[in-house]
């Protein structure tokens, strides 16, 4: 009797050390990343730690690479052949797209070297990149394939998110490569509409006039 609890001891001390043990390599992972130590990082994954682990938010570590602009971390990420290069959020986002909205071109050519996904169902890279503030990012986007008149869950175009949100160059840019003015949104909304929306009346007349 001895013998078997004492066993269960012992087994239980394990389990407590081994879970203890996971718990540190936990924070260690998500602070490499968001440190952009890659030192750190490396260690952690030549131990064998997943390298798509997620976040207490449900954030894979590739995501959270690409939010904090630590290329050195997603370099050492995506040097990994099992990494889920287009892992998403639980938004819906995947660190291409993150980068997208953020202007990151260094991280994007990391992303899409890698082999990330340029077009998806839904919001879409191109969305991001045309509501973010660099026009080089909706053009590397469009140069890889990206599809200019995806379709959000709503029906937004990437041209409606840069009208409202985005810089006149972003909406220039998509124009000059054929984005559909007319194109409507499932609340029956156009780009128009959307430049309003945006307080961006200067913008809105102008898109009228190429109706």
């Amino acid at each position: 009797m001895l013998i078997k609890y004492f066993k269960i001891l012992i087994y239980i001390i394990i389990t407590v050390r081994v879970f203890s043990a996971n718990a540190g390599s936990f924070d260690d992972f998500f602070i490499a990343i968001r440190n952009d130590n890659v030192g750190n990082l490396n260690e952690l994954l030549s131990r064998g730690f997943d390298p798509n682990t997620r976040n207490e938010k449900g954030q894979p570590g590739l995501v959270v690479a690409m939010q904090e602009h630590s290329l050195k971390a997603a370099r050492a990420l995506l040097a990994l052949p099992a990494v889920e290069v287009d892992a998403l959020n639980q938004a819906g986002e995947s660190a291409l797209m993150i980068a997208a909205l953020k202007g990151d071109l260094e991280g994007m050519q990391l992303l899409l070297t890698r082999g990330a996904k340029v077009n998806q169902l839904g919001w879409s890279a191109l969305h991001y990149a045309a509501t973010g503030p660099e026009t080089k990012a909706v053009q590397l986007l469009l140069d890889k394939g990206a599809a200019i008149e995806a379709a959000s869950p709503n029906g937004s175009t990437p041209l409606m998110m840069a009208a409202q949100y985005g810089s006149e160059e972003n909406v220039a840019l998509l124009l000059k490569r054929g984005a559909d003015v007319k194109r409507r949104s499932q609340l029956d909304l156009g780009v128009i509409d959307f430049a309003r929306k945006g307080g961006r009346e200067v913008l809105a007349k102008q898109l009228e006039a190429m109706r």
